[in-house]
């Protein structure tokens, strides 16, 4: 099987697209717009899915990761730029994925403490990118644009369940 970009993204206009891509100013005029899209993933994650079992996080974040998969490949065509920085939604969809059974890690770490944990491991393998997931990037359209981010995000999860585990050793 071979991954190309989705059609569909073709008719949407130049401004939405883009807007989109980039959350209108988060991207485009704050400084390190990686991290501000990170936030807003954050953000997303507190209003749409702190409450919601593994499988629906897991199908609302393929479903939101494909439309971005659209959203940013197209972007990337129109502003003719390889996986631009200031491209976040990304970020956005993929932060839900850190937090799949938050709710399992110990009572002694606070709601705020697994939150801030997660973003700053999220952030951790998004920008340094090991483990192979640079490798990712190399994927056509979208798809390379969106899959480093899921990656560091499942990353970021599997860091957080792993120390939660090792503490429960100590």
């Amino acid at each position: 099987m071979r991954l190309s970009q989705p059609v569909w993204s073709r008719a949407l206009p130049t401004g939405f697209v883009v807007g989109c891509a980039t959350l209108g100013p988060l991207g485009r005029k704050l400084p390190a717009p990686g991290t501000w899209g990170s936030l807003a993933g954050l953000l997303y994650f507190a209003v749409f899915f702190r409450g919601a079992s593994i499988g629906a996080n897991l199908i609302a974040s393929a479903v939101a990761a494909y439309l971005a998969v659209g959203i940013c490949g197209e972007a990337e065509l129109r502003l003719r730029k390889k996986d631009p920085g200031l491209v976040v939604l990304d970020e956005v969809v993929a932060i839900p994925l850190c937090f799949l059974g938050w709710t399992s890690l110990p009572a002694a770490w606070a709601p705020w403490m697994i939150f801030v944990a997660g973003f700053l491991l999220f952030r951790f393998y998004d920008i340094l990118k090991p483990l192979g997931i640079a490798r990712l990037q190399t994927l056509p359209g979208g798809w390379g644009v969106v899959a480093d981010d899921v990656a560091a995000a499942l990353a970021a999860c599997a860091t957080l369940h792993i120390a939660a585990w090792v503490r429960t050793l100590g």
